[in-house]
């Protein structure tokens, strides 16, 4: 099989496709052929080998990629039969998802429901089990005002659309045309752009200067903590991502003095992440959650992938389609 292999730690061109044996399920394993790999920003820093993500580092060579779509093609020893010729999507454990075949732990495959594609699923497979998570946890209601960074990325957008669900009302915030545009589509009655001057004169006007009731802090840094800044006392914080390269840093006074409930992914609820998974697709068979899939590149393209998604242009959801066409 192809498959992408990282040898060291470095930039995107450390990405290199090389052929592999194929590999062979074990038992309470089925092997996936990869239709659509995600990639995700946290993969990126972690082929950069920087040092804040994980606390510890894969062992090299690795295939990355943690999450793939497909049809399973074999089945190991105390699996199901059955489950050979189903479409499916699944988490890889850490690594293995960038290649053409990829063996997985059968309790963590979810089948994709009728209606919904094998592109769609992948997509959801980890923004949609986070978005549907954080609104979980962060349980936004009607009326209420909904400050989403990073509103025309792969998480970003779904949960805007969760909110809308809710009857809040979003203002998205995002850093490029394209960007607005999707948080748009997803249902933001505002949009701003935070890399310009006067976003937060915007934020507060559209909010009759009161400022908002949650915020989703997907962007971290500078962003997150001005975010902050516009969220009204007694509000909620959730933290979940850092496309910004850092984590938001929020004064334990202020938090304290405002009493501003800060969530984050680990307030999520305790259930099996294949659960929410599959709301997520579940959502998306009744057509109440669509991923916005901006780009995909073919398995030769890796490279490229990750580094339009750390220059952050790219929109939605990226993938990698390991298939040759």
């Amino acid at each position: 099989m192809r498959a992408v292999v990282v040898r060291e730690f470095g930039p995107p061109d450390v990405l290199v496709v090389e052929e592999l044996a194929d590999p062979r399920p074990g038992p309470g394993e089925a092997l996936i052929a990869v239709e659509a790999a995600s990639v995700v920003f946290i993969e990126t820093q972690i082929r950069a080998g920087k040092g804040q993500v994980p606390a510890h580092r894969p062992e090299l060579p690795v295939i990355p990629g943690n999450g793939v779509g497909g049809v399973v093609v074999d089945v190991g020893d105390a699996v199901d039969r059955s489950l050979v010729g189903s479409r499916v999507v699944s988490t890889t454990g850490g690594t293995g998802g960038y290649a053409e075949l990829v063996a997985v732990d059968v309790t963590e495959v979810v089948t994709i429901p009728d209606g919904v594609s094998v592109m769609t699923a992948t997509a959801l497979l980890a923004d949609g089990r986070t978005a549907v998570g954080l609104s979980h946890v962060a349980q936004p209601s009607k009326d209420e005002w909904v400050l989403v960074e990073a509103a025309g990325g792969g998480v970003g957008h779904l949960l805007v659309q969760l909110a809308r669900a809710a009857g809040a009302k979003v203002v998205g915030a995002a850093s490029s045309p394209a960007k607005l545009r999707v948080a748009a589509e997803a249902g933001a009655e505002v949009t701003v752009d935070y890399t310009k001057p006067g976003w937060v004169d915007r934020v507060r006007d559209a909010t009759g200067g009161v400022g908002v009731d949650l915020v989703y802090d997907g962007v971290g840094g500078d962003v997150g903590l001005t975010a902050f800044g516009l969220l009204r006392d007694g509000g909620r914080f959730v933290v979940h991502g850092m496309a910004s390269g850092q984590m938001t840093e929020l004064p334990d006074d202020a938090v304290a003095r405002r009493n501003v409930t800060v969530l984050g992914l680990g307030s999520m609820p305790s259930v099996p992440l294949r659960e929410l998974t599959a709301t997520a697709l579940a959502e998306a068979a009744a057509g109440r959650l669509r991923p916005t899939i901006g780009q995909t590149f073919p398995l030769e393209q890796a490279a490229a992938a990750h580094a339009a998604i750390e220059r952050r242009a790219t929109v939605g959801k990226t993938l990698l389609l390991p298939r040759r066409s």
